[in-house]
């Protein structure tokens, strides 16, 4: 008879360990789930902004660490596929506002031109 207590009690105690550790892996999936869906809309958002273009050091390497992030979410090591999705979306703000900086930085430079051909018209109507 005790032989079967002590066996329900281990298998009770095994089981309960079981269950402790399914939910630490959920409990650490979500969180990491949710940073690369997060990541990977910062970093189409740099996208949409210009940043191949204007920033491409910075949207690739948070492209790079973004693909890196989803193989490490597949391979269920969640604490570097949280990792991982936050540089990405460190890298992807980079990116954005280097590209939103440019283009102020292209119009405030097209905004200057504009004014210096209109003070040399004044300049000529005034001069005749």
């Amino acid at each position: 008879m005790e032989t079967r207590s002590l066996n329900k009690r281990f298998l009770g105690g095994a089981l309960c360990a079981a269950l402790l550790a399914l939910a630490g892996c959920a409990s650490q999936k979500a969180p990491a789930t949710a940073d690369v869906a997060v990541s990977r809309n910062a970093v189409q958002n740099a996208v949409q902004a210009g940043a191949a273009e204007l920033a491409p050091a910075e949207i690739t390497a948070a492209r790079a660490k973004m693909m890196r992030a989803n193989e490490a979410l597949a391979a269920r090591d969640y604490k570097l596929a949280r990792e991982l999705a936050m540089q990405a979306q460190a890298d992807a703000q980079l990116a954005q506002s280097k590209a939103n900086s440019a283009k102020a930085t292209a119009a405030s430079d097209a905004l200057n031109e504009d004014l210096r051909v209109l003070r040399q018209e004044v300049e000529r109507a005034n001069s005749q």
